[in-house]
């Protein structure tokens, strides 16, 4: 018997993954791409209601990337990417990006100033839409885009391909300890007022303005969101898209 079990378990057992790779085949995912000369932390949170993805971070060397699915049904999120990350004295960090001195943020948001991926993907019903845009809102720490390949409709490739690092204001700095330009943070990052965060009365498309802080970025970036109520059209609704690649530094 065992011996005219093993093929029947063997041809069971392939039936499953073809069944599970067929399954697979027309099913959107994420890759996460490095072209950045340093390892790159990627963090991932979801939205309230959504399911953590990936344990919500790992490393990512340089020129390296990962794939993974996003659910079949409707997942919205965040991607960003850590920078200067370590292990120390048995503590986890990371200069730009951290989420709560974890390798795997498990649904936790990142330290600001940080470059963000947003995601609102297969929220359309049964015309299968998905939303994408870069937001350098909180401010920029590392270059990165998302390409979008083989939808339909209005799918462009958005993001901020310039290493603002070299060209940051100097009073919206952030440096490290040892004195390096890490990150650049956003008008509200520097001064906190109500207007440059547009918050309580400011929050609001009619009284949230650029300012000179953001267009900065804006300049730099066109394709990105920067500040609150930027226009909503930079977040682009593709149809049907077979993958969409967040790549740092594109």
């Amino acid at each position: 018997m065992a011996k005219t079990s093993l093929p029947l378990a063997a041809s069971f057992l392939l039936l499953l993954i073809s069944s599970a790779a067929a399954a697979d085949a027309g099913r959107l995912f994420l890759t996460v791409v490095n072209h950045c000369p340093f390892t790159v932390w990627p963090a991932i949170q979801p939205n309230a209601g959504h399911p953590v993805l990936e344990k919500g971070g790992f490393a990512l060397p340089t020129n390296t990337h990962r794939s993974f699915f996003p659910p079949s049904t409707h997942w919205s999120g965040r991607i960003w990417g850590r920078t200067g990350c370590s292990h120390y004295n048995g503590k986890f960090s990371c200069v730009t990006g951290d989420c709560g001195h974890r390798l795997e943020c498990n649904g936790l948001g990142g330290t600001t100033p940080a470059s963000l991926a947003q995601f609102d993907l297969h929220h359309g019903g049964h015309q299968d839409l998905s939303s994408y845009g870069v937001s350098l809102v909180d401010g920029f720490n590392v270059p990165m885009t998302v390409t979008p390949h083989e939808g339909r409709g209005v799918c462009p490739v958005v993001g901020c391909r310039e290493d603002l690092l070299k060209t940051c204001p100097a009073h919206l700095q952030l440096r490290s300890h040892g004195g390096h330009v890490v990150a650049c943070k956003s008008g509200c990052e520097a001064f906190r007022t109500d207007e440059l965060c547009c918050r309580n009365h400011y929050n609001s498309p009619q009284t949230c303005r650029a300012s000179s802080h953001s267009l900065f970025f804006k300049h730099a970036c066109p394709s990105t969101m920067t500040f609150a109520h930027d226009s909503p059209s930079l977040m682009h609704d593709c149809s049907s898209p077979r993958e969409l690649k967040v790549i740092f530094c594109h």
